[in-house]
């Protein structure tokens, strides 16, 4: 599997068959009027299988950035068929009180050259509940958020880390020089400690990266631009 980072959560998961698109963002011009950074270069002239969409956020839901036709899936809980095989999808919050800040969000999970990869969209909870631990079951390559703000900070972050128990992390959704409203990975990197590989691009092969599910392989992918 190969994974391409676009900035925030948006990435490509590319495999030896088939090529997932998670979370695409467009025009994202409304956060300069807001006082926000958001520099991250436009997805162009892309093409995938399958497009994910965890939550109807404009910077998460632009499906129509991603050519090829490719069957989409937006921010709902089930399983579902597609051309890439089953997809877990399953309910979350984008909050910590419930949904009702922010509404929804749905964390992915699909297999890809024999690797179960998990992305967490937007995850605004505390915790992982019991039951949503249960429903994702084993996790090799995990994309999870760490910037705080509308998402699970660097402490949470980790203790979800930790809870679902992947062999390789890539973290997304924090201060980059391309965004400057969230926070940096320095507290995530803290709390949870461990191997933490700094690529020099925003893309990178998985294999030869993983490491166990007891000690996991963080990869901080470099900002696109």
């Amino acid at each position: 599997m190969r994974i391409r980072w676009f900035g925030q959560s948006a990435f490509l998961l590319a495999g030896g068959e088939h090529r997932v698109f998670i979370d695409p963002f467009g025009d994202v011009s409304i956060l300069a009027q807001r006082g926000m950074r958001f520099d991250y270069p436009p997805i162009e002239d892309i093409t995938a299988d399958l497009v994910l969409v965890t939550h109807e956020h404009f910077d998460h839901n632009a499906a129509d950035v991603v050519g090829g036709s490719p069957h989409v899936i937006r921010s709902t809980a089930g399983r579902f068929d597609s051309p890439v095989g089953e997809v877990l999808a399953v309910a979350s919050e984008h909050d910590d009180v419930a949904g009702t800040a922010r509404g929804p969000n749905t964390i992915f999970c699909i297999a890809i050259d024999g690797l179960r990869a998990c992305h967490l969209g937007d995850f605004g909870q505390p915790a992982v509940r019991p039951e949503q631990r249960e429903a994702i079951g084993v996790v090799d390559v995990l994309l999870c958020p760490i910037g705080g703000g509308p998402t699970i900070g660097g402490a949470r972050a980790a203790a979800l880390v930790r809870s679902l128990a992947p062999r390789l992390v890539v973290p997304m959704h924090y201060r980059t020089t391309a965004v400057d409203w969230l926070d940096p990975p320095d507290e995530f990197l803290e709390a949870l400690g461990g191997r933490v590989e700094r690529a020099d691009a925003s893309e990178l092969d998985v294999d030869g990266l993983l490491g166990t599910h007891e000690a996991p392989t963080v990869v901080l992918l470099a900002p696109p631009g």
